[in-house]
């Protein structure tokens, strides 16, 4: 990506060096803007102001470098607001235990804003409930800040790919409650070439949860459809061409697997089944595509007991943690789950991935340092991220240092005919199982063998 050169563009104030927050800092430097970062953890402003990137993302250090001179990086929450005309919100909201969002840090933002003295325009990008922006138009007038804007600016980035979205999108939605706050927020993207949504506030953040909890319904519908698939002998790969080929429909979030996890599917999910309970509405659909993720999870445990009969004392590979390939998040990830099941069943469990290191998370988990390593004298392996590299897993290294070459293919990222054909015991997920491949190695078995 070449830099871009544009005359001098309005300051930009970003509230929050996460992930959200420090990707539209940088893409803003690099359309021309000066931006100011603000975050409150002091170690993460140091890498920062050091030129280190504190998490994974393809093709952000770059951009930081590449706009180092236009990016500045404080923990002083008034430095950042009176240098800037546009004041991002780009603040966590996790999910309180209720399932409503935890505003908490958004409330910090705002009680932290200095008496601006200039128009200036607050611009929500953190996921919100709807009604939000109210409360917060609310709370400004009531520090006598009435003439400080606001507008709903949802992002739609996705981990591993954050730079090109934001760069690139698929459409940019904008909320606001005076026109021509919202003509300033949409032309920060006239040269992206998008389809801009205007509308009202409420609308603009309902969009955000609403885009979430369908993407996460097509996944839990597909994945529905792979678990008959493999009671009935179907390949849920060739149905999900089929079905994705329907101009209707089109062929996006149909890849059956292990569920989706992350920091905002789950979240937002929650946050509109709570918003609508809250409301007066029981959001059955909803309750449900949660309630198949979760199986979905468990499902992989009772395909490895299917194969190895009681699991414990069996030795058994993760391959892959992170939510998603190309990011390091460990946010919600099924991996989570599965150590935790696995273990409770007794099994000796490793686990590798290329960039998340989470040792916290993890606790009696053996990480290791390649998916070799972590198969050495294992009993199964499982793909539960589907990073490039496990492409070519099922290789003679790879089936000769297993105990027992069994493969249980969480994100079907393997030929199922190709791995077979390598020596391995092979399932995926909705994929006909060989008929010869789940004798259970359980202990009155292996006693008879022995006999």
């Amino acid at each position: 990506m070449t830099r871009v050169n544009r005359q001098a563009k309005e300051p930009i104030a970003i509230f929050g060096a996460g992930w959200v927050g420090l990707v539209t800092g940088a893409c803003f430097a690099e359309l021309g803007h000066e931006v100011t970062i603000r975050d409150i953890v002091p170690e993460r402003i140091e890498r920062l102001r050091a030129g280190e990137v504190p998490f994974f993302e393809p093709g952000l250090g770059e951009l930081l470098e590449r706009n180092a001179d236009r990016l500045t990086f404080t923990l002083d929450a008034g430095e950042a607001a009176v240098a800037a005309e546009l004041v991002f919100i780009c603040v966590d909201t996790p999910p309180t235990y209720s399932g409503d969002a935890d505003l908490s840090r958004v409330w910090t933002v705002i009680d932290e804003l200095p008496q601006l003295e200039r128009r200036t325009i607050l611009v929500m990008k953190s996921t919100v409930p709807v009604g939000t922006g109210e409360k917060v138009r609310a709370a400004l007038e009531g520090r006598g800040l009435s003439h400080i804007g606001y507008v709903s600016n949802p992002e739609f980035l996705a981990e591993g790919g954050a730079v090109e979205d934001f760069m690139h999108p698929d459409r940019v939605v904008i909320g606001a409650f005076a026109d021509a706050d919202g003509d300033r927020i949409a032309a920060l993207y006239m040269e992206m070439d998008a389809p801009v949504v205007r509308g009202d506030v409420a609308s603009a953040e309902m969009t955000k949860l609403a885009a979430n909890a369908f993407l996460t319904t097509r996944i839990s519908f597909i994945n529905e459809i792979a678990n008959v698939c493999e009671l009935i002998g179907a390949d849920v790969e060739l149905v999900a061409r089929g079905v994705g080929l329907d101009h209707r429909l089109g062929p996006h979030f149909l890849r059956a697997g292990i569920g989706w996890g992350g920091s905002c599917f789950g979240k937002d999910v929650s946050a509109l089944k709570q918003l609508a309970g809250n409301s007066g509405y029981q959001f059955q659909l909803l309750s449900a595509v949660i309630e198949v993720n979760e199986l979905q999870k468990r499902r992989v445990v009772q395909k490895l007991q299917k194969h190895l009969g009681r699991l414990r004392g069996k030795t058994v590979a993760l391959l892959g943690l992170s939510f998603k390939p190309n990011t390091d998040d460990m946010r919600d990830a099924p991996s989570l789950v599965l150590a935790s099941r696995l273990l409770a069943e007794g099994a000796e469990v490793r686990a590798y991935d290329p960039a998340a290191k989470p040792h916290e998370l993890l606790r009696g988990v053996a990480l290791c340092s390649s998916a070799l390593e972590a198969v050495d004298s294992a009993d199964a392996a499982v793909i539960v991220t589907e990073w490039d590299e496990f492409r070519s897993f099922a290789s003679p290294a790879i089936r000769d240092a297993m105990r027992r070459p069994l493969i249980i293919d969480g994100r079907n990222l393997l030929d199922p005919d190709a791995t077979r054909a390598a020596g391995f015991d092979y399932e995926g997920i909705g994929r006909a199982s060989s008929p010869l491949a789940a004798f259970a190695e359980t202990e009155e078995r292996d006693t008879e063998l022995a006999e």
